[in-house]
């Protein structure tokens, strides 16, 4: 079977704009089509056992178990290609999504960002020039002002800046977030992105990932979390390195700003 080619066959996939959804992708393909066989094979033996084995004058029942080294045969294989899926696609992929990467110096030094979830808004806290987060304390919160709860006293606060709702990151640089969330459980998810990690409250989830092209997708939350679960939304946008640090620039002397104070 060309795997490969079922990666490709995106007919009922979003478009892929991530390094690792290639291999997302291959999985996904690959279990449909497994399915899609085992729903007609077996939905051909139910029609053929139901025609041969229709009641009818001159035939009777047999209580014995039948032995048929077919099925047997069937049964075993469909284990095999399972443990092949689990084995040779999820588990790398999912070791190679886990296991953070060592952070780089220089052009190819990861971008870090931090990612809090409320009901129903996603606030991503950039850390400024200095690339280094400021401290946020739960008291501090003011859902106008510091949405995030901001220690502004602290130097590396001062550059801190928040954007609701709009991920702005550079493409073809790794991309490190770090999620949490105010108040209940709730699901990031960023489709073209191959994207998606429950945010717990109290704690804070790490995930990575590398745009290798440039567009928009949708932020959403995969995980009913309240009345207003459908308008929990945002916007990711995948712009160059040059673009973003125009953006970045502008972005991190403004107290407010939206998606129009974004100039590519």
């Amino acid at each position: 079977m060309n795997f490969g080619m079922l990666a490709d066959s995106r007919f009922w996939l979003p478009d892929d704009f991530s390094e690792h959804g290639g291999r997302i992708d291959t999985l996904i393909n690959s279990v449909h089509w497994f399915m899609a066989a085992l729903f007609v094979g077996w939905g051909i033996f139910f029609v053929y056992c139901m025609v041969k084995f229709r009641q009818r004058p001159g035939h009777t029942a047999n209580y014995t178990p039948v032995k048929a080294k077919v099925s047997k045969y069937l049964e075993v294989g469909i284990v095999v290609f399972e443990a092949f899926l689990l084995l040779y696609f999820s588990i790398p992929a999912w070791a190679d999504y886990r296991n953070i990467p060592e952070p780089k110096e220089g052009a190819d030094e990861r971008f870090e960002v931090r990612v809090v979830a409320q009901q129903y808004a996603w606030n991503i806290h950039y850390p400024g020039p200095d690339r280094e987060f400021g401290p946020c304390r739960p008291e501090l919160v003011d859902e106008t002002t510091n949405p995030v709860g901001l220690d502004l006293a602290d130097p590396a606060a001062a550059d801190d800046f928040v954007s609701i709702n709009n991920f702005y990151m550079p493409v073809n640089r790794e991309v490190f977030v770090r999620l949490s969330s105010k108040d209940v459980i709730h699901s990031f998810s960023m489709a073209k992105l191959r994207v998606k990690q429950d945010v717990i409250p109290g704690m804070e989830t790490p995930i990575w990932f590398k745009a290798i092209k440039e567009g928009e997708t949708d932020i959403t939350c995969a995980q009913l979390c309240g009345l207003g679960h459908y308008r929990m939304k945002g916007r990711a946008f995948i712009v160059s390195q040059q673009a973003f640090d125009d953006w970045f620039a502008k972005a991190s002397v403004v107290e407010e700003f939206d998606e129009d104070d974004f100039d590519d």
